[in-house]
C-alpha cells in the first residue's frame, strides 16, 4: 500500500507535458504550460501526505470523471444516481475550480483538498455544471489530465431554458426579491432575445465544439437528461459501461414517487429523493413563444446532432 500511495503522489507531482492534440498557438501553449507548472508546485508531497493520507488506506485523489454539465440539465440526480454504485466516490458540492478564477490560481492541492476519500479501487467525481459553457475549462482540464472521462447530460434547449429561468426566479423568491417574468427575458423588441444567457447556454453545439478541440467524442458520454428523468435505469446502465464499471445499480434502486412526480432512489432499504427544489412547475409560456423558441433552436439542435452523430428528441 505505502508503495502505491507513493507512486500515486509523484504522477501527481511530475511536471505535465502539455499533449499535442488541441491546434493551438505556440505563445498560447507556453502560457498554458507556465500556469500548469504554477499549479503544479502549489501540490507539495508534504503537504500531500499531511492532508489526504487517511489512517484506513483511503486518501484524497484529483476526480478521473467529470460531469462537465449542463445547468439545469440532470446533473445533481445524475450525481445522486452513481453514487449508488459502490465504486463511485463523489465531492458533495460544486467544486467549480476550473471555472472560478480564484479557486483556479489555488493550484491542484487545494482542489484536491475538495475531493472525497476514496479507495484506489474507486473513481473519484465531481460535478460543476458550468464546466460545459465555460471557454477555458476544456483546455484546463485537458492539462491536468487528457485521459479525463467527462459527463454531460442534456435537455430539450427549450425545456432546460425555462427551467434556468425557474431555478433563478425561486431564489428571488426566497430572498423576498422581485424577479421579472420570464417574457421579459425573451422578448426584446418584439423578437426573440437572444442575447438572454439562458438562450446561450442552450446551443449545445458552439460549447461541444470547444470540447472536441481538446478531447475526442469517445472521451465524452452524453446522458439523456429528458429519459434520465422518464425512465433512469437504462441510461445509468450506459454510464457503468462508459466508466468501466461492474454493473451494480439495478432497477429496484428506482421507484417513481407519485407525490414528487419524479423518481427517487432506494439504497439498501433506505429511501431518499432529491431536494424538494428539483422538479418544479415551470412558469407558463405563452404558446406562440414556445414555438418561437422551438424555431430558434432547430438549426442548432440539427448542428449538434451532426457534431455528436447521435439524435435526441427535442422539439
Amino acid at each position: 500500500m505505502a508503495a502505491f500511495l507513493l507512486g500515486a503522489v509523484l504522477l501527481i507531482v511530475q511536471p505535465q507535458m502539455v499533449p499535442s492534440r488541441p491546434a493551438i498557438n505556440s505563445k498560447a501553449e507556453t502560457s498554458s504550460q507556465s500556469v500548469q507548472r504554477e499549479l503544479l508546485k502549489k501540490t507539495s508531497q508534504k503537504n500531500y501526505f499531511k492532508e489526504n493520507i487517511h489512517s484506513n488506506g483511503s486518501c484524497r485523489q484529483l476526480p478521473q470523471t467529470i460531469i462537465i454539465g449542463v445547468r439545469k440539465g440532470g446533473t445533481r440526480a445524475l450525481l445522486e444516481m452513481l453514487s449508488l454504485h459502490p465504486d463511485i466516490a463523489a465531492a458533495e458540492s460544486e467544486v467549480h475550480f476550473f471555472d472560478w478564477e480564484d479557486h483556479y490560481r489555488n493550484g491542484l492541492q487545494w482542489y484536491i483538498n475538495q475531493m472525497p476519500f476514496s479507495y484506489p479501487h474507486q473513481i473519484t467525481m465531481e460535478k460543476t455544471p458550468a464546466y460545459f459553457t465555460s471557454p477555458k475549462v476544456p483546455e484546463r482540464v485537458y492539462n491536468m489530465n487528457q485521459s479525463m472521462r467527462l459527463l454531460l447530460i442534456l435537455r430539450d434547449p427549450s425545456e432546460r431554458v425555462l427551467s434556468d429561468y425557474t431555478q433563478v426566479f425561486y431564489n428571488h423568491m426566497q430572498k423576498h426579491k422581485p424577479y421579472p417574468s420570464i417574457e421579459q427575458f425573451l422578448i426584446k423588441d418584439g423578437e426573440l432575445n437572444v442575447d438572454y444567457k439562458a438562450i446561450n447556454r442552450s446551443l449545445y453545439y458552439i460549447h461541444m465544439q470547444n470540447w472536441l478541440k481538446y478531447f475526442p467524442l469517445d472521451r465524452i458520454h452524453i446522458v439523456d437528461g429528458d429519459k434520465l428523468i422518464k425512465d433512469p435505469f437504462p441510461e445509468i446502465e450506459k454510464v457503468e459501461r462508459f466508466l468501466k464499471l461492474s454493473p451494480q445499480i439495478n432497477a429496484s434502486n428506482f421507484y417513481f414517487n407519485k407525490t414528487k412526480g419524479f423518481y427517487c432512489l432506494r439504497d439498501s432499504g433506505r429511501e431518499r429523493c432529491l431536494h424538494e427544489s428539483k422538479g418544479r412547475a415551470h412558469p407558463q409560456v405563452d404558446t406562440r413563444l414556445l414555438e418561437k423558441l422551438h424555431e430558434y433552436f432547430h438549426e442548432p439542435n440539427k448542428k449538434f446532432f451532426e457534431l455528436v452523430g447521435r439524435t435526441f428528441d427535442w422539439h
